[in-house]
């Protein structure tokens, strides 16, 4: 019994070693590949590695587990599969013309005790077709929105599609469709309102995908807007003075151009013998009635806009500085607030003036008017009228003046 047991020991012990042995010198043989995305109708390059190959076999299957190639030799009759390298560590096989029926999972098999096997998982990639952009107005309006849609067909994966206006990166609504034959249809809508700057602006659809770079389509906006009105004072150049001529031009820009450009006067009549010619006024012979505000307007299929010139005839002597005139539309009138200043200035001088008089007059009329009296000093107390005329005459310390007052 002894003995027998000892054999059954010895019999485990050896299976052991022996798959032990087995374990150690297949994980030294590690079997790799790498997975593979590749272009409809590029080439697809699949590698099976191995390291310390014992001179082990090794070989490439198909995903229906067919054999592409056993060692260098390949039983598939698919001339598409081509031998590149093949060494005790490596097989390497091309596979041209790529299609979707060739997407799977390869497998590369190490005939080992137990065989190895790593796998290589291939992705088509397949390209949309050029973009469609698509816009629901030729021609639109500023201020109102407008819709543009831009559509990638037949792509896998599903595309992105990203929005420029200019160099302005544009966020949009997608959404995405997946066909029967598993390929996907992308559609991305983007809406915006528009204004007269962006008449000319590009619109650029971009569309990423994998399998393709710089694929993307643009179109232009069309922007329609009210025309943009300035008057032109083109004579005289400085201010406008009595007996010259005025010459006004109204410059209009719009999109449509303005069909029609009109001079008016505020309030008032513009002067009979005033000559419109187009966009131009001539006013002769000025004269200070000739004053008001004369207003452009100029009209296109959007709409009208206007822009006044206010004209203040100055006399013809007049050498106000030109620079403090200006007669563009609110911008300020001719300034008669410079004479009102003045003429309170003098107001308050001749005021001061009359003031002092009366102050100084009073003085001197009061001054002027006191005196002193020295003929009746001691009349009263003489003996006779020759003792009167000597005290007058002599005057005494003791005796009171006397002071009349004229006023």
């Amino acid at each position: 019994m002894a003995n027998a047991g000892s054999r059954c020991l010895a019999t485990t012990l050896s299976f052991f070693l022996v798959s032990a042995a087995i374990l150690l010198k297949v994980q030294g043989q590690n079997l790799v590949t790498d997975n593979i995305s590749v272009v409809e109708g590029e080439v697809a390059i699949i590698s099976c590695r191995v390291r310390n190959n014992d001179d082990s076999v090794i070989q490439l299957l198909n995903p229906n587990r067919q054999t592409i190639y056993f060692k260098d030799v390949r039983p598939l009759k698919d001339g598409r599969f081509q031998l590149v390298n093949f060494t005790d560590n490596e097989l390497r096989v091309s596979l041209s013309n790529v299609s979707l029926s060739d997407e799977g999972r390869y497998v590369c098999q190490l005939y080992t005790d137990p065989p190895q096997e790593a796998y290589a998982d291939i992705t088509v990639l397949v390209p949309p077709s050029p973009p469609i952009l698509e816009a629901r107005d030729d021609l639109v309006s500023e201020g109102n929105e407008t819709e543009l849609s831009c559509t990638a067909m037949g792509s896998k994966p599903a595309a992105s599609i990203r929005w420029m206006k200019g160099p302005e990166e544009l966020q949009g609504e997608t959404m995405v469709e997946e066909t029967y034959d598993h390929m996907f249809t992308v559609v991305s809508r983007l809406s915006l309102t528009v204004t007269r700057e962006d008449d000319g602006v590009p619109i650029i659809c971009i569309v990423d995908h994998p399998a393709v770079k710089d694929l993307q389509t643009q179109t232009y906006l069309e922007v329609q807007y009210k025309p943009e009105v300035k008057i032109i004072v083109e004579f005289p150049e400085g201010l406008t003075r009595e007996g010259e001529n005025l010459e006004l031009t109204c410059k209009a820009k719009g999109k449509p151009q303005p069909q029609q450009i009109n001079w008016v006067k505020l309030d008032d009549d513009v002067p009979s013998h005033a000559v419109i010619k187009g966009s131009d006024l001539l006013i002769e012979n000025l004269n200070k009635s000739y004053n008001g505000t004369y207003r452009c307007v100029a009209t296109n299929s959007v709409g009208e806009s206007y822009d006044d010139y206010i004209l203040y005839v100055y006399d013809a002597t007049s050498d106000l500085d030109p620079a403090a005139h200006d007669s563009r539309a609110g911008e300020g009138a001719p300034q008669k607030m410079d004479h009102a200043v003045v003429g309170g200035v003098v107001a308050v001088v001749v005021f001061a003036m009359l003031c002092l008089l009366i102050v100084l007059g009073r003085y001197f009329a009061r001054h002027k008017g006191t005196y002193f009296t020295h003929e009746a000093k001691g009349a009263d107390d003489a003996a006779d009228a020759d003792t009167a005329i000597i005290n007058a005459e002599g005057g005494h310390n003791n005796s009171d003046e006397k002071k009349e007052y004229y006023i």
